[in-house]
């Protein structure tokens, strides 16, 4: 389940509540900073240049796969010039359509 707030959401399991997960502009307002927790710990710099990990957190697997693919396609939707609504509409649709593998 999701919570979201403007721009920053909240990923709930078993119970309990992670995030704020949100996302920036760069300050050079050429890429995009993922945060958590108001700590950075991503970047999407260009088409073909994306960095995050989650790692260090230790949050547990579902949390950070259903916070990437949220991200994720507010990143795309960002870059497709979305308004929020359809951004948002979009990362539910990509976390129905996600393999259960996952």
């Amino acid at each position: 389940m999701l919570r979201f707030e403007e721009t920053a959401f909240w990923v709930l399991h078993r119970g309990k509540e992670y995030g704020p997960f949100d996302y920036q502009w760069s300050k050079d307002l050429h890429g995009i900073e993922l945060m958590f927790d108001g700590d950075k710990f991503g970047e999407f710099i260009g088409q073909h240049q994306l960095h995050a990990d989650l790692s260090s957190y230790q949050l547990p697997r579902k949390v950070a796969t259903v916070a990437s693919i949220v991200l994720g396609s507010v990143v795309y939707g960002i870059r497709q010039g979305w308004n929020h609504e359809r951004r948002i509409q979009f990362a539910h649709e990509n976390l129905r359509n996600k393999p259960s593998s996952l």
